[in-house]
């Protein structure tokens, strides 16, 4: 049985699509059963036995992220490989080219609704470009066989689109990746700071819908003896004085940040996840983020501290209240929350059952799923 997972959010850079792809394609390497390929644009480092290149072009000034050619190009690609089942891991060419297969070759087409689009137009373009988007969103997912969601905000959200058939699906982390075990000790030094630094962290694309600038003010107004380290690259952040920037770094160095530091901080308002507040909760550090969208879901009163969005004053707040409790409390509370629920050994089994609802009868039982499995 063969399974594609198609997608132009695959970046040279690791990003949050291509983390849990990863996952996944080491996961399925343990199934015999199951040969797993992505299809994602040529020029992306992923090439090998379980990776196709479809021909793309770099779009501009998008954090390296590269489109199809063509849609009929990118369906011949994936019509060739004979799929049983496709993913969609994006709203664009690659989701049309999988339906174009759908259309002809009866193939169950699941997306996966990894970013909300209308609401990134809204806030580029404006209201009235929201309404065409929201139109377009719409209409594409009600294509699909099966829709999942990372949060339950975005089934909620997506449903109200009218996209019934939505269904939560949480993603997950590397335990064993991200660990306290490795906290660094002398982190402090490494970076240049003073041994006594509140040591706040963020990592991901410095876009707007991120929010950086409140975060940095936010950091500028608590002063000593606070610092932030911002892990990532993308648009300019406001300069300060208490701010590190800091390039992407490999898995195992962002690991090693993330657990070395006191807290980590997500001013964002619109992930539709957050799997970066997932790795410093594995990494027992308690996370300070907004109540809005999919972060808010992921901290509770254990683990973290939830403030309002768009706010510094809110933000600013939120970090002194962290640090008036117990961070490691806070962290090994974490820590034990993804133990139970988050790992990929739990997240993808998961994923194979919602996936035995759209499959045949015999692809089912091949795969020994119980198509009317709910991760809820």
């Amino acid at each position: 049985m063969r399974f594609l997972d198609v997608t132009m959010f695959y970046t040279a850079e690791s990003g949050g699509v291509r983390t849990y792809l990863t996952a996944k394609q080491r996961w399925l390497e343990g199934q015999p059963e199951i040969e797993h390929i992505v299809v994602a644009p040529a020029g992306i480092e992923g090439r090998g036995a379980h990776f196709v290149g479809v021909p793309s072009v770099p779009i501009p000034y998008a954090n390296g992220y590269r489109m199809p050619l063509s849609v009929r190009l990118a369906a011949h690609k994936m019509a060739r490989l004979r799929p049983d089942l496709i993913e969609v891991g994006d709203p664009y060419h690659f989701a049309w080219a999988a339906l174009r297969v759908k259309q002809r070759s009866n193939v169950p087409v699941v997306g996966f609704c990894h970013s909300d689009l209308p609401r990134l137009v809204e806030r580029r373009f404006g209201p009235h470009a929201q309404r065409v988007a929201l139109r377009y969103f719409r209409d594409l997912y009600r294509r699909f066989d099966l829709v999942l969601a990372p949060s339950q905000v975005m089934v909620r959200y997506l449903r109200e689109l009218g996209v019934a058939h939505a269904r939560h699906q949480p993603l997950g982390v590397d335990i064993d990746t991200f660990s306290p075990q490795h906290r660094d000790p002398d982190i402090r030094s490494r970076l240049g700071v003073p041994a006594d630094t509140r040591l706040l962290l963020y990592a991901g694309r410095f876009t707007r819908e991120k929010q950086l600038p409140l975060l940095v003010e936010a950091v500028r107004r608590l002063g000593p003896p606070y610092r932030l380290v911002l892990v990532g690259s993308g648009g300019v952040v406001p300069h300060c004085e208490r701010v590190i920037c800091v390039p992407f770094q490999p898995t195992a160095t962002l690991a090693r940040l993330i657990a070395s530091c006191d807290v980590l901080v997500h001013p964002g308002d619109q992930e539709t996840f957050g799997l970066v507040v997932l790795e410093a909760m594995a990494s027992g550090r308690p996370v300070v983020g907004t109540h809005a969208g999919g972060i808010g879901e992921l901290i509770d009163d254990a683990t973290g501290v939830r403030v309002e969005p768009r706010s510094a004053e809110a933000l600013a707040a939120g970090i002194e209240a962290i640090f008036e409790r117990d961070l490691d409390a806070m962290g090994r509370a974490a820590r034990a929350k993804v133990l139970a629920q988050f790992g990929w050994d739990r997240i993808i089994p998961q994923l194979m059952h919602q996936y035995a609802g759209v499959l045949g009868t015999q692809q089912q039982f091949e795969l020994g799923l119980d198509p009317y499995y709910a991760p809820d």
